[in-house]
């Protein structure tokens, strides 16, 4: 195919040949074309710089992200009426767990008809809301004495291990570790325990001993 056309030829004979040598040309174009968005496809792969990737985070490790010393912190209910405090020395709040670690936590916490539950440990272990709490080493939760509705009256109660968990809401209290449970006069040893205060349900687990008072004279 020559592209070369003569100087002599008439002109309407050199239209033709032009149109001619345009029309074969532009069956070649879309492969012309896709080749040169090839070669500059090519050349911007190859001159483009890469960059780290900004968004890449590390691996999560069980690592501190604030402190708070001699603090207290105060949860209220819709009505304004404190719900909980919580109270230490040290605490420690780590972001992989959302946890919070307190050294020489005190935690008092109301259920709905104002009963007072305390308690103690030399460290907790707390979620993010202080719904569940885990008391550890000379954990003590003490429930004072109440009286409720119905006149009926509820002696305070003590327990006593190395751990107790303790659930805020349900006012539940478990332990896998030796436990010790006051209630007024009234004392047992187990090996572990699960406590309802709301359906008032105890059960002590393992190896069980008890010492019930004799109801006192004229009671």
């Amino acid at each position: 195919m020559s592209s070369v056309v003569p100087a002599d030829v008439p002109p309407r004979r050199l239209a033709r040949s032009l149109w001619r040598l345009w029309d074969r040309l532009s069956i070649y174009l879309p492969v012309m074309l896709m080749g040169v968005m090839a070669l500059g496809t090519y050349w911007l792969a190859r001159n483009t710089p890469s960059f780290s990737d900004p968004t890449t985070e590390r691996a999560a490790t069980h690592e501190p992200d604030s402190f708070m010393r001699g603090f207290s912190v105060k949860n209220f209910d819709a009505a304004g009426r404190l719900k909980s405090e919580i109270y230490g020395v040290q605490a420690r709040h780590y972001p992989d767990t959302d946890t919070l670690e307190i050294d020489q936590p005190r935690i008092r916490s109301f259920n709905e008809h104002g009963a007072l539950t305390v308690a103690t440990a030399r460290r907790a272990i707390s979620n993010a809301d202080g719904t569940q709490v885990q008391l550890i080493g000379d954990a003590v939760v003490t429930r004072e004495a109440v009286t409720d509705a119905q006149g009926n009256a509820a002696p305070k109660m003590e327990i006593r291990s190395d751990f107790l968990h303790a659930f805020m809401d349900t006012e539940r209290i478990t332990t896998n570790k030796p436990v010790i449970l006051i209630r007024g006069d009234d004392r047992f040893n187990a090996d572990g325990m699960d406590y309802d205060n709301l359906a008032r349900v105890l059960q002590l687990r393992g190896r069980v001993r008890g010492l019930i008072a004799s109801p006192r004279a004229g009671g």
